[in-house]
């Protein structure tokens, strides 16, 4: 099956790119976040109909949340020239989407029938960008996923991590409750989609994924802080960890992912798992002559 990555650039699409060429099970074509930055929808409907490809990924939009930048009408449009491209090319579309489409105020998990209810900015336009995939192309499939972490790229362990070695005090959030998840094992899950995809399979609709373990930024903090006192002569001493605010509400943006487990037969996988070979990536990467 040919396979077209939009946003291979990104820490996900890396990951991804990198477990699809090591299987050798499909034929890619990778298209970085610039070079799919279009200014008319001509331009897409080219590159997309260029690329001649049975199934469109499309990463960009949750790089862009998961990377703390801002999304705007434009990357929606883009969203909205892939999905109407994908459609009039019969191409089948994989949306990469991101649990911030929900404001954690339910007391349970959130499943793919539960209406986005993230009224910020960032939660609007991510269920925005959903809704153009589902208007404009019939065969879609929207996975959204907790929150994306990597050793390279803008996202919460390199951003943690900087602010560690600079040794500043970080202030966090206690309160809010999510499932992250490794990049390497959000290219296990799509890979294992896009397998079936392959075989014909008709499993259109909404998915959700997320890691099998729950933690704050806090808590998330912490463990990339011993990690790191593992990997470098970095010391735990030169941080001070606080919570952002201890009368605040509790919430959780976990999912239930048991619809992708019984369509898929995929499971979910600790993040705590991750951590170590992340952070140790991410130090390797920090040294010039590192192997």
């Amino acid at each position: 099956m040919r396979v077209l990555i939009l946003g291979s650039d990104s820490p996900l699409g890396r990951s991804l790119t990198e477990l699809l060429v090591e299987l050798g099970r499909h034929e890619l074509v990778c298209m970085t976040r610039s070079a799919s930055r279009w200014k008319s929808e001509r331009h897409a409907k080219k590159a997309v109909r260029r690329a001649q490809a049975d199934v469109v990924v499309d990463i960009r939009v949750e790089a862009v949340a998961d990377g703390g930048q801002e999304i705007v009408e434009l990357d929606l449009k883009r969203a909205r020239w892939v999905a109407k491209s994908c459609s009039r090319d019969k191409a089948a579309l994989l949306f990469v989407s991101s649990a911030r489409v929900f404001s954690g105020k339910l007391d349970r998990m959130y499943n793919e029938a539960d209406a986005p209810d993230n009224d910020s900015e960032i939660g609007r336009l991510m269920a925005d960008a959903e809704d153009v995939v589902r208007e404009h192309c019939e065969r879609h499939l929207i996975l959204r996923l907790g929150p994306v972490f990597a050793s390279e790229g803008a996202n919460l362990v390199t951003q943690m991590l900087g602010e560690m070695i600079r040794g500043e005090s970080l202030v966090l959030d206690n309160n809010l409750r999510g499932c992250p998840v490794a990049c390497t094992d959000g290219a296990r899950v799509i890979s294992a989609v896009l397998d079936q995809l392959s075989t014909g399979a008709e499993v259109w609709g909404t998915y959700h994924y997320c890691s099998s373990e729950t933690a704050t930024y806090y808590e998330f903090a912490e463990a990339i802080l011993a990690s790191a006192s593992q990997f470098s002569d970095f010391s735990a001493d030169a941080v001070e960890l606080d919570s952002l605010d201890k009368a605040a509400p509790p919430l959780n943006r976990s999912l239930d992912c048991s619809r992708l487990r019984n369509t898929f037969a995929i499971k979910q996988m600790p993040w705590r798992r991750s951590i170590a070979d992340q952070v140790k990536t991410y130090f390797q990467s920090q040294t010039p002559n590192s192997n």
